[in-house]
Formats: structure tokens, sequence, C-alpha cells
């Protein structure tokens, strides 16, 4: 897998953006960091085009939340728990506590969870498996994923198409991970935002029933 994903992130063209998100949208542990902001990179350079590293990088995400949405429709939360806790969970560095963590913050934040949770470390990759639990309509499921998941690629992809003024090719992931940290403050201040506006609109709608 390792020899794989190396070969995929030196070689990375639309279909390995939507395979690698794809995957990074499950449970398997591969860093969308690494994926949509050397692409955007090259996409500075001119070899690929930034909106359909986006397009194609926010496709995957879907496909990949769906597995994990149908995974926790169809599983249950017994099945769920069994794989998290089994070897192959244990490889995708997967455990019942983190699954348990997503499903917390679906219900403590409700269906906008599936926007927000696509923004917040930890969370990310596995907020689809509640969604599925929960039983939650499936188009808006797909819907809030594709909001939540093209604006993480667009930060990503302006991360990547921003460097290349800078950075060679060869700090560039050293650089990707140096500005995490702003990536992560980034973040928060973008779920917070969500998390205000959807908050007001309820209460707004609240208050003129």
């Amino acid at each position: 897998m390792t020899e794989l994903l190396s070969f995929a992130l030196d070689h990375l063209n639309y279909g390995w953006i939507y395979f690698l998100m794809l995957l990074e949208s499950t449970v398997i542990p591969v860093p969308s960091e690494l994926v949509v902001a050397p692409a955007a990179f090259n996409a500075a350079e001119g070899t690929l085009n930034i909106w359909l590293v986006i397009l194609f990088a926010t496709i995957g995400a879907d496909c990949g939340a769906s597995i994990n949405y149908a995974a926790g429709y169809y599983l249950g939360r017994p099945l769920i728990y069994k794989f998290a806790n089994s070897k192959w969970g244990k490889l995708c560095l997967l455990n019942q506590k983190k699954v348990e963590q997503a499903e917390k913050y679906f219900d403590d934040n409700g269906a906008v969870a599936t926007i927000t949770g696509r923004l917040v470390v930890g969370v990310r990759h596995l907020i689809s498996i509640p969604a599925g639990l929960a039983r939650m309509n499936f188009w808006r499921f797909l819907l809030f994923t594709t909001i939540g998941a093209g604006i993480w690629n667009c930060i990503l992809a302006a991360l990547g198409w921003w460097m290349h003024s800078f950075v060679t090719r060869e700090e560039l992931n050293g650089k990707i991970e140096e500005y995490s940290d702003y990536i992560k403050i980034t973040l928060i201040v973008l779920v917070i935002g969500v998390i205000i506006f959807f908050l007001i609109k309820h209460f707004l709608r609240e208050k003129n029933k």
C-alpha cells in the first residue's frame, strides 16, 4: 500500500487524485494535504487544471464518504465497532474510540456535522459513518458532504497554488507540514463560522413560526 501511495503521489493525474481522495474519505489513512496541495502545485506549473483538481478531489471524497455512509447504514454499530477493533482496523489507524468521537460530533451538531466535520482533523474521514448509522437522507448527506469536501479541497488547492511561487518541488511536502498549523486555524475559524450561521438560521426559523 505504501508503494502504491508513493507511486500515485509521484504521478498525480486526475485519476489518481480521484482514487486517493476516495481512499482518504474511507478509513484508509491517505493524507489529503499530500494529494490536493501537490496537485494544485502541478496545476500552477501548467500540467493540470486547478478547477479539475478540485472537482476530481471532491468527487473522490464524495464516493469514499458514500462507502462509509453505506457501511454505517447497512452494517450497523456492532459490526462497525468490531471492524474498528480488529487487526484491519488498526492497520487503518482506526479504533472504537475514534468512531465514538465521530458519533458524538455528529450527535452534538446534527446534520450540519457532515459539512463542518469534513473540516475537522480526526473526524473528517469518519463523519460519514454516524450519518449512515443515523439513516440521514442520502441526498442531503451527499449535498452537505460535497460542500464540506469542496471547501476543504479549495483550501488545500489554494495552498498548493500559492506555494508554487516560493517553494521548490523538493521542499513542497515539508512546507505543507510546516503550514499545517495555519491550515488548522483556518479550518477552526471556518467551522465556527458555519456553526454560527446554521444556529442563527435555526433561531430565525423558530422565531418566525
